[in-house]
């Protein structure tokens, strides 16, 4: 046999043990309990991050949103209130209005709020140089020497996870920068396709290589439509994967929905097996809102959970409450190829 065939059957194996893996793992969520322990201090839940050991709270504050407020000020106030309440887990990306979310993130983080933090952002490169120069541009926007955790944003193509792993690719980047300190865990955040997730963990595992977290839609549509829920959370549950669910408001369209209300679309996502709900605060009544449902959320039977999703099937049935799965909306990189490199 040739090495060329010799890989290829080694790669189709890996694939099919994979699978094998999602379906076996996919019985066992839906039949046993949640995958995560919580303990709370104060009004926050913190959960475990996967097998890193990390607490995390279970309600993390989302990057984009805080670049929102035309004040910058006010962004300030927003993340310094989150903290002192409880939230430890800040969300970020390199591409957010132009770098602007990381720059107010960093200057609200000064004063020793940075040790008090799990600080995560994200990076779109895709060749190592690309993702070299973005780690490095993040870290300096963000005024810290090392992240806790940087991820490959929008793995939103089939190809992402080759030209990740590739030759000169940009996993080669993200390696070296945690080998030289500057980032502690490694992910990868996508909201088009669960197949795509499920593929880039396949290439990973072709690799050799397991993500410490991953990100996704997680929310009350999510379940009747393209599912990232039923189809890519039993494989990191199973994996121990750190499980970071978005959208829980589904950018709000979920509520012009009418269907449910803001506090139940939190419980809902904190009643999977997540270790943090990552939601959008722009205004502080948002913050009040976010704490409320994580001070109230208890774990939900499965006929609560049957009637909620009862009352979305309709409004999800096609995807309009989930635009970033079925348009181009939501798709910053397609909008800006050159960010991949």
């Amino acid at each position: 046999m040739s090495a060329f065939v010799e890989q290829k059957t080694n790669a189709e194996l890996n694939r099919r043990q994979f699978l094998k893996t999602a379906i076996v793992s996919g019985v066992a969520l839906g039949a046993g309990s949640p995958a995560w322990a919580a303990e709370t201090k104060g009004e926050m839940p913190y959960r475990t991050l996967g097998r890193t050991g990390e607490k995390v709270s279970a309600i993390g504050l989302g990057g984009f949103h805080i670049g929102s407020p035309k004040d910058e000020q006010e962004s300030t106030r927003i993340i310094r209130s989150a903290i002192d309440r409880g939230i430890n887990f800040m969300d970020n990306c390199w591409d957010y209005h132009d770098g602007g979310s990381e720059v107010r993130m960093g200057k609200a983080l000064r004063d020793g709020y940075r040790e008090k933090v799990f600080l995560m952002t994200k990076i779109d490169g895709r060749t190592k140089d690309s993702a070299a120069k973005q780690i490095d541009e993040s870290l300096r926007r963000l005024q810290t020497d090392r992240v806790d955790l940087m991820q490959f944003h929008e793995v939103i193509r089939m190809e992402d996870p080759d030209r990740i792993f590739a030759p000169a690719g940009a996993m080669e980047a993200m390696q070296e920068a945690k080998k030289a300190g500057k980032v502690r865990y490694i992910g990868f955040t996508g909201h088009k396709d669960p197949l795509v997730h499920v593929r880039t963990l396949e290439v990973a595992a072709e690799h050799q290589f397991r993500f410490d977290a991953v990100q996704m839609p997680l929310n009350v549509m999510d379940a009747h439509f393209r599912s990232f829920g039923q189809q890519v959370l039993p494989v990191l549950v199973k994996e121990r994967i750190g499980v970071l669910g978005m959208k829980p408001l589904g950018s709000g369209a979920i509520l012009k929905s009418k269907t449910v209300t803001p506090t139940e679309c939190l419980h809902y996502a904190l009643n999977l097996p997540t270790s943090v709900v990552i939601t959008g605060i722009d205004r502080m009544e948002l913050l009040d809102q976010a704490f409320e449902a994580a001070r109230t959320f208890k774990l939900m039977s499965k006929p609560t959970v049957s009637a909620l999703l009862a009352r979305t099937a309709e409004a999800a049935a096609t995807g309009q409450c989930e635009q970033f799965k079925t348009t181009a909306h939501f798709d910053a990189t397609a909008s800006h190829p050159q960010w991949l490199g």
